[in-house]
């Protein structure tokens, strides 16, 4: 109830600023005009020329405030969803743990072994979820103010990719996805170990958001030509040619097919193509509706006597 507050004042800041110079700034013009039309001395020309000057000055800057009130109202919708989506994404594996916590306290599951450890296996689960949606946060303030410093080393990529899929299987439930490897690259390329794992963590995360009961993940790197490719393929619900578009935006979130929400902040992706850019390199992807996607990264081989 409050964002549709915020949101009904906002819009009605704009529309106000927009009538109370617009209008006054018509009339001024028409006078301009009128004194241009019946004027018979230069005195007359002069305030004609004036007025409508005037005018469009006034409209230019009724102009620019409509612009920035615009903007300030998007950036505060903005804030208003990142607050209620992080709180919610932060509450679903909190409670989870706290559940399972509960239920270990209890003594109720003390003479099964079994319990036991998938009650602790899940908290690690969610503990792990919970800590790559803080990292995702703190990634992106760090962008965003420009102040994300990267550890660069030449080495080649597959110890950062095997990371980032261990812990993805980590996160996962046992039997809930089927995650496929091929690791086929030599080439040594510069990057920062753990950026680089966090690229990957978060394409793998998105794909495991997208598809359905059959979760099916191949995570592939190859070497072609000069470059180091890394790809993350699902078999997911796909995406439109519209949303494609949009994907790598922050905060932008593709919808199911059924319109429900499949949750997180939205920042995943554009943290994702940040960090490959901060590489030398590309992000981009290749979907179609209902079929799937595939997100592939392109990093360029480092030169013959890199670091190391």
């Amino acid at each position: 109830m409050r964002r549709l507050n915020l949101n009904l004042n906002l819009t009605a800041i704009i529309v106000l600023t927009a009538v109370g110079v617009l209008l006054p700034v018509m009339l001024a013009t028409a006078v301009g005009i009128v004194a241009l039309v019946i004027a018979d001395d230069v005195g007359g020309i002069v305030t004609g020329v004036l007025v409508i000057s005037f005018a469009v000055t006034a409209a230019g800057c009724a102009l620019l405030a409509v612009v920035l009130t615009s903007r300030k109202a998007r950036l505060a919708r903005r804030q208003a969803d990142f607050v209620a989506n992080i709180s919610h994404e932060l509450r679903t594996p909190l409670s989870a743990i706290r559940l399972y916590a509960q239920t270990l306290q209890s003594g109720s599951v003390a003479d099964d072994p079994e319990q036991i450890a998938r009650c602790l296996a899940t908290i690690l689960r969610e503990t792990e979820w919970l800590d790559v949606m803080i990292d995702q946060v703190l990634a992106w303030r760090a962008s965003s103010r420009d102040m994300l410093t990267l550890d660069m080393q030449t080495r080649s990529v597959t110890d950062a990719v095997s990371q980032a899929v261990e812990r993805f299987r980590a996160m996962s439930a046992p039997d809930e996805l089927t995650l496929v490897t091929a690791m086929e690259s030599s080439l040594p390329v510069e990057h920062d170990n753990r950026a680089l794992n966090a690229v990957v963590l978060n394409l793998l995360t998105n794909a495991a958001k997208y598809t359905g009961a059959d979760k099916q993940i191949k995570v592939s790197v190859r070497d072609e030509d000069a470059a180091v490719v890394i790809e993350v393929e699902d078999n997911g619900m796909g995406l439109t040619a519209a949303e494609a578009r949009h994907i790598f935006q922050p905060f932008y979130r593709a919808q199911r097919h059924d319109g429900s929400d499949v949750g997180g902040v939205g920042l995943g992706l554009a943290i994702a193509r940040h960090l490959v850019q901060r590489h030398g390199g590309t992000l981009t992807v290749s979907s179609e509706k209902g079929r799937g996607s595939a997100f592939t990264v392109f990093l360029p081989a480092a030169a013959a006597g890199g670091r190391s």
